[in-house]
């Protein structure tokens, strides 16, 4: 799954791509605090019509949507959070399960007063999406999930062995006062490595995400996030243990030079209906490095 990391570095010497950067949401959208779970989640909102709820991982935030949103927002009520402890939500001291946080963005639906939404998740946000996706399935009407794992799920224990995955276990007080002020390197470490284009990553972008991660406790809880992953596997069996596969149309979107076709191999262990795609040309950061791409399927995918 991550075979592309040994051609990526020589790849992004020979590429000069066009760089992304921070797009603002339209101005159609509004933001607000959203009281849900016993926490607040910062929540950007806007359109009208069929609710798409977008959710974002770990390196970034929900401003990673912003060029997808503007395409959606055309005909979709467009839902895009930050999930907890990340980005501008608040910083609770527990609930990073992944269970819990489905809750969370349940109690946001309820909040909009929006009962069914299609969802469109990348990295840890597939992990929220997928405890989402079973415990609420009468509320999920389609699932695109972007190049992360679930863990307990498929090849998972063999997955969590990689060595560029370190940092799954990377957590504690030591190591949070190593990256205290340092956050900028230990996101560049990301961006890097996990990238086949690294350059299309710009300046702006990784300082925009660096300063949100230097945010008090907000490197804290990114770590949270990864430390509850044990409890996740152990969920996410007993859930798939009651509840059965999950029915509704799954797209299952692995970046070429990042997860592939493993990313549909992991979501048919889970899921009945089960379609798969690739991003081309684009490492594990698909909204920053092939956006187009990415817009494209996913657009296709809500549009059915």
């Amino acid at each position: 799954m991550f075979r592309y990391l040994a051609a990526a570095t020589a790849a992004a010497v020979l590429v000069t791509p066009a760089v992304a950067r921070i797009a603002p949401f339209p101005g159609s959208f509004h933001t607000q605090m959203v009281q849900t779970n016993g926490t607040s989640l910062y929540v950007r909102v806007g359109g009208q019509g069929p609710a798409v709820v977008l959710l974002h991982g770990f390196g970034d935030t929900g401003d990673m949507w912003a060029p997808l949103a503007a395409v959606l927002v055309k005909d979709h009520t467009v839902i895009v959070p930050d999930l907890r402890g990340m980005g501008l939500s608040a910083h609770p001291d527990a609930g990073y399960t992944k269970q819990t946080q489905a809750s969370d963005i349940a109690g946001v639906m309820d909040a909009l007063k929006v009962q069914k939404a299609a969802l469109v998740t990348h990295d840890i946000g597939n992990m929220v999406g997928y405890a989402l996706a079973v415990q609420y399935a009468a509320r999920i009407t389609r699932w695109a999930v972007i190049d992360a794992p679930l863990p307990g799920i498929g090849d998972w224990d063999n997955i969590i062995r990689s060595p560029m995955l370190w940092h799954f276990n990377f957590r504690g007080p030591d190591e949070e006062r190593l990256v205290q002020g340092r956050e900028r390197i230990y996101l560049d470490r990301f961006w890097n490595e996990l990238s086949a284009h690294p350059k299309r990553i710009d300046e702006g972008t990784r300082q925009h995400y660096a300063s949100l991660y230097a945010r008090p406790h907000a490197i804290h809880d990114a770590f949270e996030q990864f430390g509850a992953f044990n409890q996740d596997a152990s969920d996410n069996k007993a859930l798939l243990a009651k509840s059965g596969k999950i029915t509704m149309p799954v797209l299952a979107i692995g970046a070429e030079k990042s997860f592939g076709t493993a990313q549909a191999d992991d979501l048919r262990f889970v899921a009945s209906n089960v379609t798969s795609a690739i991003v081309p040309d684009s490492g594990h950061w698909i909204m920053e490095e092939n956006p187009q791409a990415t817009i494209k399927l996913v657009t296709e995918f809500i549009a059915k």
